[in-house]
């Protein structure tokens, strides 16, 4: 085998890595589940624009696709069809069907409700795992099965979690001309003024606190990638790093990446989850089945006596 033939087999592993299906099954189950949570709490004016189609200016890939405007008809179709969908989906039964309906309708959702010029990235990774989920064949919460298309399924997750920083990072620097100037700003505590919140009023005495928690924000969003390349504990130790800092964000400004941080489920090995509940149970019932066996004994002998 060639080294160019090596390198490309390299990169396909990499690419497609054989993961149980049990960690598509659970990845169904709670992001079907977390759509609705989001419908209802974070992209929830999506038929408020059906009422109102006045307020919807297109984005650019409602535009290309030639969607039609947001009505009271067709939101309110859209939202019942997103329910049904995904409460179907989170079952994993029929997860084709239900994930190839639920995938371009919570797409649509999100191009109606960020139609008024404000697009949360941290939807990114969210609306790709419901892309590709539907690529993968029916799969059940115990199911140790290794499966490449599992795992091209969950890379394509992983990636696009990371992008949603990595990327965020790169726009800091073009919006600032290409240069470091984000990090050495009075963002943070302009964002504290406009969001007052007693954590980061408290911060706003220590502004040497806030350019460092930038300089360590920006930091972590460039170096973000190397996360997946990181094995084991070292993976989980940067999975928590992020997860933290949106906690950060959330006590100093109120502002969460929910959407984002579900999707890091993709880093967890879910399929460890039904193993380690039987493995838990048969321990129980071997030290009833002694303890039974033990108090046999000691009846026997009292017996005996």
């Amino acid at each position: 085998m060639s080294a160019l033939e090596t390198t490309t087999a390299r990169v396909v592993d990499w690419f497609t890595p054989k993961i149980a299906m049990a960690r598509i099954a659970w990845l169904r189950t709670i992001l079907y589940l977390f759509v609705i949570l989001d419908m209802h709490a974070f992209v929830r004016d999506t038929r408020d624009k059906g009422e109102h189609p006045g307020l919807y200016q297109p984005l650019l890939l409602a535009r290309l696709l030639d969607l039609p405007r947001p009505s009271v008809a067709n939101t309110t179709v859209l939202y019942g069809v997103l329910i049904v969908a995904c409460l179907v989906g989170a079952t994993n039964y029929f997860p084709r069907i239900a994930g190839w309906i639920v995938a371009p309708a919570f797409t649509w959702w999100v191009l109606i409700g960020m139609s008024d010029g404000k697009v949360d990235h941290d939807h990114l990774a969210l609306v790709i795992a419901l892309w590709v989920l539907p690529t993968v064949g029916k799969a059940s919460y115990g199911d140790q099965t290794r499966s490449e298309a599992a795992g091209w399924a969950i890379r394509c997750v992983q990636l696009c979690v990371i992008a949603t920083y990595f990327l965020s990072a790169i726009a800091k620097l073009r919006s600032a001309g290409w240069a470091l100037t984000w990090p050495r700003s009075a963002v943070l505590t302009w964002a504290i003024v406009r969001r007052p919140h007693p954590v980061g009023e408290w911060l706003l005495h220590y502004p040497w606190m806030l350019h460092v928690m930038q300089w360590v924000g920006i930091t972590a969003e460039f170096l973000s990638p190397v996360i997946l390349w990181l094995k084991g504990r070292w993976q989980l130790f940067g999975a928590l790093f992020f997860l933290g800092f949106h906690a950060a964000n959330t006590a100093i400004l109120l502002i969460h990446f929910l959407p984002t941080v579900v999707c890091w489920l993709a880093f967890a090995p879910l399929e460890r989850i039904v193993p380690w509940f039987q493995k838990r149970r048969s321990d129980g019932d071997a030290r009833q089945a002694e303890d039974q066996a033990e108090e046999g004994r000691e009846a026997q002998q009292q017996a005996g006596a």
